[in-house]
């Protein structure tokens, strides 16, 4: 096999792919990059059994072939080299010799037929979407996804695609968002869990304007331009979120997000390090905000202008669940519904972005004084 290749080019598409090699491999081959010629580009693959990334290369192939070259080293030559051509070639033993204008280097690789498979996508159901959606409903929806080995759906981001409109729902049992699309659709519906590591990955190298999504009982695979990631699905019942949703909350608070997430985060510094536990008291047009920790003899309270005309209530959060939640409302302003300090707190934008509605719940935590 031998071909030539922009540095640049191939640094650029080498950190694209080696997103899913293992930091520990099983096996010594997932520590590699699969190049490949195929239809007159040079194609990367890398994979850790359970998401794939696949890259295509624009180079001159002078002779076709595959070679497994070890990612790692390969990546931190090149980045070292400024965006010159290399030419490379690999011999019998699939020894990979590289040369530049600045000097020549020798990698050991192994056999690309060693490589494991990528996954077939044969029957797939095809939907076409914009990037921009994808990564936007993947930004909105992974920082809820569990990380709790015990309960593995709720490991992933569920999307529920449907014929008029879609819904893209994550949980971890303290927090839930569930993303509303109107411009995400499909002939027919399907159901799928999507690993939240194949998410952040996509998140990170999709980078042109269209996204083919292929889904199969298996697989999943998000394409974009010259990017493809592969990903096997989470083969579990996702739990039914819409009985945790309050319906009738019918206390509601409005108050400015910068605010309010600047003074969360203050007051949850002198809240307890075990329980990060804060109280929101709602009275007439204000809220206050207030945390202690008794093991350390520390207290905070701040009080921000509010819109607010129920009754007062007040009622515990873990601070860290309700930052998050916060920081995901993509409005000047927030929108809190309650009903009793025992159950859950809807968080929405005051107004909804077009062709999206986003609604969020975080589970109150246990107050002393209830």
């Amino acid at each position: 096999m031998k071909f030539t290749v922009s540095s640049g080019e191939l640094v650029k598409s080498l950190s694209a792919v080696a997103g899913a090699v293992p930091a520990k491999a099983t096996m010594p081959i997932l520590e590699m990059v699969l190049f490949e010629s195929e239809g007159g580009k040079l194609k990367l693959s890398a994979t850790d059994l359970e998401v794939t990334i696949v890259e295509y290369v624009s180079a001159e192939i002078e002779e076709e072939g595959s070679v497994a070259v070890p990612a790692r080293r390969l990546l931190d030559t090149l980045r070292a080299l400024p965006d010159i051509p290399v030419s490379f070639s690999i011999d019998e033993r699939y020894n990979v010799l590289f040369k530049t204008d600045k000097g020549s280097y020798r990698l050991a690789g192994e056999d690309g037929d060693e490589f494991p498979a990528t996954p077939t996508l044969d029957e797939a159901t095809i939907i076409e979407t914009s990037t921009g959606l994808i990564r936007d409903a993947i930004a909105k929806t992974s920082f809820a996804v569990s990380s709790d080995d015990l309960r593995p759906a709720m490991m992933g981001v569920y999307f529920q695609i449907g014929t008029e409109q879609s819904k893209v729902v994550a949980t971890d049992g303290h927090r839930l968002v569930k993303l509303t699309l109107n411009e995400l659709k499909a002939e027919f519906d399907i159901n799928f869990i999507v690993p939240d590591k194949a998410l952040n990955l996509t998140n990170k190298s999709l980078d042109s304007l269209e996204c083919q999504i292929s889904v199969t009982d298996q697989h999943v695979s998000f394409k974009s331009g010259n990017t493809q990631i592969i990903a096997r699905l989470i083969n579990q019942q996702y739990p039914n979120y819409e009985t945790v949703i309050p319906r009738d909350n019918e206390k509601t608070l409005i108050v400015t997000k910068d605010e309010l997430l600047a003074t969360v985060k203050r007051v949850a510094i002198f809240s307890s390090s075990s329980t990060r536990q804060i109280r929101l008291r709602l009275e007439a047009d204000e809220l206050n905000i207030k945390a202690e920790d008794i093991d350390l003899s520390s207290e905070a309270e701040e009080r921000l202008t509010a819109e607010y005309s129920d009754e007062p209530m007040e009622i515990g959060f873990n601070a860290r669940y309700l930052a998050d939640v916060i920081s995901n409302v993509n409005d000047s302003e927030v929108k809190f519904e309650f009903s009793t300090p025992n159950r859950a707190g809807i968080v929405k934008p005051a107004e909804q972005e077009p062709g999206k509605e986003i609604l969020m719940l975080v589970m109150p935590v246990m107050l002393n004084t209830y």
